[in-house]
């Protein structure tokens, strides 16, 4: 069973858009169309074109591309400031809010034309992000999904909380966690694919896959195919083996 998959893209559209460019090239070479393509969320902020990001994963999605998009803590982060400005996530150090430099959300508003949002008040930034942000986009983001398991391996944002059954996993440890699960060497019950913390290149550590390259520090934006829990980086020349590290 094969699944494409992509790391964080963080309003990086260019990137995004090449990405799918390798994933297409890839699917030629098969001759399979129908394998679903998972965006391991974290979608918008820190990049230049968040909107543009997810014109094109709606507009993707609409003309029936198999296309997934996971909810990310970024993604979480600026649905909530559109619903409630003032609600803080607890994940966050206290009195850090997605307005601040290293967060992004600025980022993401100024590529809807919300400009000079950490100048202003938070009541008129979000009074116009209300008018410029498409319903459309709202509710994109209402309805990304947590998980998709699939073929022996389990596409997710951040991570899961170590033994504990699927049904009974928070979304908070989902878009959110690192310890314990970064440092978890037994197996999962499934290969746990995931992005949220940055690594100089995709690395798989035997358990999990980590995919988030740094596309919204500077980095590049990995895509990668996986076949029951054999995997590969699509490069432009093709496909190359990720081997557990070690």
């Amino acid at each position: 069973m094969r699944t494409y998959a992509i790391g964080d893209v963080h309003g990086q559209r260019a990137l995004l858009a090449a990405a799918h460019a390798r994933v297409a090239a890839d699917r030629a070479r098969v001759g399979d169309d129908d394998a679903p393509l998972v965006h391991l969320g974290d979608l918008v902020d820190r990049g230049p074109d968040s909107a543009g990001v997810l014109s094109d994963l709606i507009a993707g999605i609409g003309r029936g591309e198999p296309w997934l998009c996971l909810l990310g803590n970024h993604d979480r982060l600026f649905r909530r400031f559109l619903d409630d400005p003032s609600r803080e996530d607890m994940r966050l150090r206290r009195g850090l809010g997605w307005l601040h430099p290293n967060l992004g959300g600025t980022a993401t508003l100024a590529s809807y034309g919300v400009a000079a949002a950490a100048d202003r008040r938070v009541e008129d930034v979000h009074r116009e992000a209300l008018e410029r942000v498409p319903e459309a986009h709202r509710a994109f983001l209402a309805a990304l999904p947590l998980w998709e398991e699939r073929g022996g391996a389990l596409f997710v944002h951040a991570g899961i909380l170590p033994d504990m059954p699927l049904h009974l996993q928070e979304e908070d440890d989902l878009v959110w966690i690192r310890e314990p699960f970064l440092t978890a060497t037994e197996p999962h019950p499934w290969l746990v694919v995931h992005g949220h913390t940055v690594v100089e290149e995709p690395t798989h550590f035997g358990n999990r896959v980590d995919l988030d390259s740094g596309a919204g520090h500077g980095g590049p934006l990995t895509a990668a195919v996986f076949e029951g829990r054999d995997a590969w980086v699509l490069t432009e020349g093709g496909r190359l083996p990720l081997h557990p590290a070690g």
